[in-house]
């Protein structure tokens, strides 16, 4: 991932009501949910949320299909992935493995690594 996309997804989340699409997608899975689920889960107006879909999108963090005739909207989770390893890859002073949090049930903990081998 360049410096600039990390940049254009970081601003995408770094917005009240996207972050809040954002999570409640990554709960629902990579089946995702409508745009009118979606717009009554976060509590906006539907041209405000297809706004800020948009944006998500275009920052590669959304993927949009279509059935019929609703928008479903799901994670894009590459490219969650590739973001959350550019944030992590000079971890740590090349070892990321110190920082690999355990994620069990919904939460994160820090894993207990070794260090004393770590120079």
């Amino acid at each position: 991932m360049e410096n600039k996309d990390a940049i254009e997804a970081l601003a995408a989340l770094a917005q009240e009501t996207r972050l809040r699409v954002f999570r409640l997608l990554v709960q629902a899975g990579p089946n995702g949910r409508p745009a009118g689920e979606i717009a009554q889960a976060v509590d906006v107006p539907p041209a405000t949320l297809s706004f800020h879909l948009r944006e998500l999108e275009r920052a590669g963090l959304l993927l949009s299909r279509r059935e019929s005739r609703q928008i479903f909207y799901a994670t894009h989770y590459e490219g969650m992935r590739r973001l959350l390893e550019f944030l992590m890859q000079d971890c740590c002073n090349g070892h990321p493995e110190i920082c690999k949090p355990e994620v069990s049930r919904g939460q994160a903990t820090a894993v207990p690594v070794d260090t004393s081998e770590v120079a």
